[in-house]
């Protein structure tokens, strides 16, 4: 789940006009029409183009807590949550400005709502090991807010190696490392991330299923994949989700979870996600509850935060099982 794609074009246009900052859309409707996409590449120019509406504390505030309702009213006991420093440093925005934006909603959602959360930086695949080693030295004084690092944004000619450098370093820090790998890039881009990243989840991960020996290797390890069903959908990764290979991945015992990646933009939270995939697939029952099961497993709570949920989980299963 990437914050900025949480970003409701009503929102966006609320925000621009308080930024006096120009759209190049008239209109909510007009905004709308645009999202249909045919690769990433296309969904990433319109999600940092919507991104420079941003610039206040108050403006990531705002779009970190719309967020948290919708989470909310999904359903969402806890919430793992990316952010792309590098869209706002790059425009002159302070880092300190959007971690503790974030970081303030996030607090405010859990009083609120009782909803846990952990936040993730995430560097920009399309910009150097450099510019992101200094990303990583913004973020030192905040290690207090952010629980891990991860690797986003066109996946498409730049592998994950790359980025080893950067990701030693933080793992040296503290950070728990993630990395988008095998959505649009290729199975070796999975292997890369694990090997020379030594990440502990895998982001979308999707295209391991063109790989035995991968798929072997992510089972035994049970290296978490957090799947995003619509976001596939939407950049034509996959034409249609009844060719989806989530239920594939699921029935050769990986680690499978659904989440929401930019659900502004790809027509749906958690729950759609949800919804749309099981009566796609026909997933069973039992299907969606170990679907859930692995959301705890995958996330990275403490191990008694993560039993008390599992506990919640079967509880809940045993109290509508027969519904």
């Amino acid at each position: 789940m990437h914050i900025e794609g949480s970003l409701e074009p009503e929102l966006m246009f609320e925000l621009a006009v308080r930024n006096g900052v120009s759209l190049k859309y008239t209109s909510v409707e007009e905004l709308k029409a645009v999202y249909t996409f045919s690769n990433l590449q296309e969904f990433l120019d319109i999600y940092y183009a919507g991104a420079n509406v941003l610039i206040t504390r108050q403006d990531f505030y705002d779009l970190t807590m719309a967020y948290m309702q919708k989470a909310h009213e999904n359903g969402v006991v806890h919430a793992e949550i990316f952010f792309d420093a590098q869209t706002h440093t790059s425009r002159g925005i302070a880092f300190e400005t959007v971690v503790n934006g974030i970081s303030e909603a996030l607090d405010d959602a859990h009083e609120k709502y009782g909803i846990s959360s952990r936040l993730i930086l995430c560097f920009l695949r399309h910009l150097d090991e450099v510019s992101a080693i200094e990303t990583l030295q913004s973020a030192l004084p905040f290690k207090d807010k952010i629980s891990g690092v991860g690797l986003d944004s066109s996946e498409m000619g730049n592998p994950p190696s790359i980025f080893s450098k950067v990701f030693r370093m933080a793992q040296n820090e503290g950070f728990l490392p993630v990395a988008h790998a095998g959505e649009e890039g290729p199975a070796e881009y999975i292997r890369e991330a694990l090997e020379s990243l030594n990440v502990l989840r895998i982001d979308h991960g999707i295209q391991a299923i063109t790989d035995e020996k991968l798929l072997e290797e992510l089972s035994e390890r049970q290296i978490p994949l957090t799947v995003c069903p619509l976001s596939n959908l939407k950049l034509q990764v996959v034409s249609s989700l009844t060719q989806h290979p989530l239920k594939q991945l699921l029935d050769k015992g990986l680690l499978v979870t659904v989440n929401s990646d930019d659900p502004a933009y790809f027509g749906g939270y958690v729950n759609e996600n949800y919804l749309q995939t099981a009566n796609a697939l026909n997933l069973s029952r039992k299907d969606i509850f170990r679907l859930a099961q692995n959301s705890f497993a995958a996330s990275f709570l403490s191990d008694e935060e993560k039993e008390k949920h599992l506990r919640q989980l079967h509880e809940f299963d045993i109290l509508f099982g027969d519904f």
